[in-house]
């Protein structure tokens, strides 16, 4: 598709507006809203965060940006105090726009929180996805059909006008809440179409993040704005779209970030797991610095950006220079930024211990969206095996996602293939692969240098029992060798989880990720050293795919 430099945010809204739209922040303590005040503040708000209930009600413009758990955000409203202020504000049909669970939390309840009552604003219950045939969360690039003719939605004509969604629970249309639905999205069957958008009067919520959409979100961000500061709420007219949405293909750019021997942070590509050069004095392999190449790969149209911290385990896992590195890529980057490396408990140079919550908590202030967990998720999967089938509530897995939610967990699985001549030589999951062979994939951890007695399979299984939210899939095999990706280990793990799955490892060409699309059908592809060398830009990427019939932004 033309244009996808032209769409990049970091080549729009350059310069804040010359006069600043005073706007009040509802940040309760929880999840990234780092990059939703960055977002506003490229969109020219002057940002004041609320520090009391009289702050809500002497608001003009109140965002409220919901992160995590419906009940672990109901719960903090309620002990600091908001509840009955935020739910007086919207209730006089006050300037507010919701995001995500913030939107949510205008419904009555939610399935995800048995017990735990929401504003009740909009009448009605938040209910998981129930179609077994998608992968929940829902998780990606979606589009929205308008229902009415809000200025808010102005902007966007089109079905390929695509958001970013991560949610595993959503509200649906029905006859009581028709009044308040601004728009619809499709996922799974048909008729299972869910609210995407409300809006009555001046008051706005969105299931989607604009902070993570891209060049669109801050469009919206600016449309939202504009309506905000007129002297009189819209009128909106029932303006319905025709046809169905599609949830797109992920094209995911990975920086492999590590300290070299100079001890700057660079970013790296090995082959199977080892990045330092084969000549010379075996110096890490320095393919450029990770801010501004995580700026590029948005600017040249990444549905996402990857970190992964491959040192963090040799020292303190809250590491300094990265935590720097996501505040500032998250200064010009609005698109999805996960982190791996490094996520567990430890205890620091002074005899602190600190939790991996801790861990996740500081990462997630410094600008990522996600998490991902290598050897800490293959510890707990022993432990739940060991224990019935069941976690114990202590693994970085349990933690994290209760309060941060399913979507915020990440399981990176670093499989290596264990040839058999029969599937009975084994009690783990056998797959015919190329050449006429056979295998299963062993799990490793500490980076690939040790094994264990487990398939990559059984790991996925008892990381979502455990909460986690997304797979992403490795294979040591195909690491760095630029021959595809393992189309037998994505396919079989695709049929054995719901969550959604990141096909990784391999990629050579555009035609490899078109490959494992059609072959394996994983929710995302990524990359790292073909992007990286230039060898194959995004945009090709995408126009390959596209040509391939795959919907992808």
């Amino acid at each position: 598709r033309k244009g996808l430099l032209l769409e990049s945010p970091t080549l729009l809204f350059q310069h804040p507006h010359a006069n600043m739209v005073k706007i009040t922040f509802l940040d309760y303590g929880a999840g990234n809203i780092r990059s939703l005040r960055n977002a506003l503040t490229k969109v020219g708000c002057e940002i004041q965060d609320v520090k009391s209930a009289d702050d809500i009600a002497n608001a003009r413009i109140l965002v409220f940006p919901g992160v995590g758990s419906f009940g672990a955000c109901m719960q903090n409203l309620e002990k600091l105090g908001y509840t009955d202020a935020l739910r007086a504000y919207v209730t006089a049909g006050r300037c507010f726009f919701g995001i995500c669970l913030g939107m949510q939390c205008l419904l009555e309840s939610s399935e995800e929180s048995p017990g735990v009552k929401g504003l009740g604003v909009i009448p009605g219950k938040v209910t998981q996805f129930s179609d077994r045939s998608i992968s929940v969360p829902h998780m990606g690039w979606n589009a929205l059909r308008k229902q009415t003719d809000s200025a808010v939605l102005a902007p966007f004509t089109s079905l390929e006008d695509r958001f970013y969604f991560v949610h595993s629970f959503r509200v649906l249309p029905t006859a009581e809440n028709k009044d308040w639905v601004l728009s619809l999205t499709d996922y799974g069957t048909t008729d299972s179409a869910f609210v995407s958008s409300v809006q009555k009067g001046s008051v706005c919520g969105c299931q989607f993040h604009p902070e993570k959409s891209g060049a669109n979100g801050l469009r919206l961000l600016s449309a939202f704005l504009e309506q905000a500061q007129k002297d009189s709420p819209p009128i909106l007219n029932p303006t319905p779209t025709d046809g169905t949405t599609i949830l797109a293909k992920r094209i995911i750019a990975c920086l492999d970030v590590r300290e070299n021997d100079k001890g700057d942070l660079v970013v790296t590509k090995g082959d199977q797991y080892d990045v330092r050069e084969k000549e010379g004095e075996g110096d890490v392999k320095n393919l450029g610095k990770p801010v501004e190449l995580a700026r590029r790969y948005s600017d040249e149209g990444a549905d996402e950006v990857t970190f992964l911290n491959i040192t963090s385990f040799r020292g303190e896992v809250v590491d300094a220079p990265m935590l720097r590195v996501l505040e500032l890529t998250s200064e010009h980057v609005f698109v999805p930024l996960c982190i791996g490396g490094g996520i567990r408990a430890y205890k620091d140079a002074k005899g602190v211990q600190h939790s991996s919550l801790d861990v996740a908590a500081a990462y997630f202030r410094s600008g990522a969206d996600k998490v991902s967990i290598g050897s800490d998720a293959v510890d707990a999967a022993e432990k739940y095996y060991a224990n019935g089938l069941k976690g114990d509530g202590t693994s970085s897995i349990e933690e994290i996602s209760r309060v941060y939610g399913r979507q915020a967990v990440v399981i990176s699985v670093d499989p290596k293939r264990v040839y058999v001549t029969s599937k009975s030589d084994t009690s783990h999951t056998v797959c015919a692969v190329p050449e006429g062979k056979m295998c299963w994939w062993q799990c490793t951890v500490k980076g690939g240098r040790e094994t264990r007695d487990m398939d990559a399979f059984e790991l996925a299984k008892a990381c979502e029992a455990l909460g986690a939210g997304e797979i992403l899939l490795n294979c040591i095999d195909m690491d760095g060798q630029n021959a595809g990706y393992d189309i037998a280990l994505v396919k079989q793990m695709k049929a054995s989880v719901r969550i959604p799955v990141i096909a990784s490892s391999g990629a050579g060409n555009p035609q490899h990720f078109v490959d494992v699309f059609k072959g394996a059908n994983p929710d995302a592809g990524l990359a790292a050293g073909i992007f990286h060398r230039r060898e194959v830009g995004i945009d090709e990427v995408k126009k390959v795919v596209l040509q391939g019939g795959i919907p992808c932004r």
